[in-house]
């Protein structure tokens, strides 16, 4: 019978211990995760990067011995790991781990950073606010399916435009409505009791989901997740006094 037990990752940090369990249902970014841990690449590294009732990011290996007031947020190991979306199971509630990454423009894959990471510490909200940001995340999803189909029909669109053919044109984008309609319904935008529940008690950041993997969630010190959000911050939002993880270690 396959192991369903879930590892565990301890961190130690100048204000406190903060341990976080990783899915298995993510496995890539679990096994990375545990190599880059065991690797010591995270022992030293800061925070670089904190808003309040938003999120905590760290594991920039330039951060450590960084200078104060130095930009941050750059470093990485010189790879990416594959996007593991198990979506909606998990989401960015509160305390939820996930992986950082670089934007769409320049990662359409949504591929992870292999050692940055943040923490979710969000925010509540009233299911009047859920049912909004709802809304809006299945009107980008449905932007999101028409840009990719204009981008694949853009010489045929050019030619039309060159040529004068308002008709072709009008006639093509009410076919590509009705296809990007078509698409969205195979995965719409709907969140789960679970989803809603979480988002307005301990919350969260709903606009998040799907589109950073979520793998694993804190389980001991979110305490100290919480003390670190408070910190005040400076220029890219670094905390002004450094918070550092100390050590970082895989529980057996």
């Amino acid at each position: 019978m396959a192991n369903t037990e879930e590892t565990k990752v301890a961190f130690e940090t100048t204000l406190g211990k903060i341990v976080v369990k990783l899915y298995n249902d993510t496995p890539k970014h679990r096994d990375n995760f545990l190599k880059v841990v065991n690797d010591s690449v995270y022992n030293g590294v800061l925070f670089h990067r904190v808003i309040k009732d938003f999120m905590i990011q760290t594991g920039d290996p330039s951060s450590k011995n960084a200078a104060p007031g130095q930009q941050l947020g750059t470093g990485d190991l010189g790879y990416t790991v594959e996007a593991e979306f198990v979506y909606p199971k998990h989401f960015h509630k509160k305390g939820a781990l996930a992986a950082a990454r670089t934007g769409d423009a320049v990662n359409p894959e949504r591929r992870s950073s292999a050692s940055q990471f943040y923490i979710v510490t969000g925010k509540a909200y009233s299911p009047q606010q859920v049912e909004l940001m709802e809304n809006q995340m299945a009107e980008q999803a449905k932007e999101d399916i028409f840009s990719g189909m204009v981008r694949e029909r853009v010489d045929s669109i050019r030619n039309m435009q060159a040529a004068g053919d308002s008709l072709g044109l009008e006639e093509l984008q009410n076919e590509l409505i009705a296809l990007t309609e078509a698409e969205y319904a195979k995965n719409p935008v709907k969140f789960t009791d679970e989803q809603v529940k979480a988002y307005t008690t301990v919350g969260g950041t709903p606009h998040l989901d799907g589109q950073y993997t979520v793998f694993g969630e804190v389980v001991e010190g979110m305490d100290v997740v919480d003390k670190i959000q408070q910190a005040t911050t400076g220029p890219s939002d670094r905390p002004v006094d450094d918070i550092q993880i100390l050590s970082a270690k895989v529980l057996k």
